[in-house]
């Protein structure tokens, strides 16, 4: 989190500084994120709105309009839409999947649109100026160590996945490479989109189907929501811990208190949207060229330092 907000401050002082050389005409940046339909698109969606009334209210040679939609389809709408009425100096997009929205973007970027992608990256990387994510392979890797060594090497583990994406993909990664020469057994790894009532009814079948479950990994908080609430109404006692990511106010409050089935968690922060904000209108008015990949880190969260990362008044 200090990463974060330190990039962005670093980012936005260029800008502060670069104010006083207005452009001939408005520079428009389109963000494109989708709606808050959980709990970490609502943190997006809020940065993205804060971000975009800073930036509007500093300079008035740039524009950034923020989109939001309720699908990848209607994404891809959306994006069609901006391009075809605006003339767009840079996009910003937070895709709904990775393979969805890679060749929509592309035709974006064919007409000389900067482009900076966060969080799920494109199938095709090289469509992306700038990308802005956290560490979703330590994500998936701190958990897995955690249970490794908490669980001294064996056990019984059920997986929750959310969407097919690649961030996705790299936390499984990095869950699987942490296992790795453990006894550790994954008995089922299933896709639940993210979502705290798919969840829900996923791990109530896990629970109907394997006797023994020692630990449960949702890759994100709000499954973890849905899956402790299963846990709560199975009566099962026997697995250990349920742990998710991201970092959701509800479940760092877990972590301080101290609770026992979720003690640790990972920091993925929405707040991300912000910083690439920053950072791509950087590029246009502060004549601070910035390419390539920003990755923030995912160091493990526990008791000891965990209100650190804990802010009740978010929305996330």
């Amino acid at each position: 989190m200090f990463r974060t907000k330190l990039i962005a401050g670093v980012a936005l002082g260029v800008l502060l500084m670069a104010g006083q050389a207005a452009a001939d005409g408005k520079k428009i940046v389109a963000v494109s994120i989708p709606a808050a339909d959980h709990g970490w698109t609502a943190g997006i969606v809020y940065h993205a709105q804060a971000a975009a009334k800073e930036i509007n209210a500093a300079f008035p040679e740039v524009e950034v309009v923020v989109k939001t939609s309720p699908s990848a389809t209607a994404q891809v709408s959306a994006l069609e839409d901006l391009s075809a009425s605006r003339d767009l100096a840079a996009l910003v997009i937070l895709p709904h999947t990775s393979e969805e929205l890679t060749l929509p973007v592309k035709a974006v970027k064919d007409k000389g649109t900067f482009i900076t992608v966060v969080d799920r990256g494109l199938n095709d990387p090289t469509i992306q100026d700038l990308y802005v994510a956290g560490d979703n392979i330590a994500v998936g890797r701190n958990t897995a160590k955690f249970l490794v060594d908490k669980l001294e090497g064996k056990g019984n583990v059920v997986v929750l996945r959310g969407i097919p994406t690649v961030i996705d993909d790299e936390r499984v990664k990095g869950f699987e490479d942490g296992i790795n020469g453990s006894e550790m057994k994954v008995l089922d790894i299933q896709y639940a989109n993210w979502n705290s009532d798919d969840a829900f009814k996923l791990m109530q079948d896990y629970l109907a189907k394997y006797p023994k479950i020692d630990a449960v990994w949702a890759n994100d908080d709000d499954m973890l929501v849905g899956v402790l609430e299963a846990i709560k109404e199975s009566g099962r006692k026997e697995i250990k811990y349920a742990l998710g990511g991201n970092g959701m106010k509800e479940i760092i409050k877990k972590v301080i208190d101290g609770d026992p089935v979720t003690p640790v968690e990972t920091p993925y922060p929405p707040s991300m949207i912000k910083t690439a904000l920053y950072m791509t209108v950087a590029n246009l008015v502060g004549h601070a060229p910035v390419r390539g990949a920003v990755k923030l880190d995912a160091p493990l969260i526990t008791k000891d330092n965990a209100a650190e990362y804990y802010f009740p008044d978010s929305p996330f």
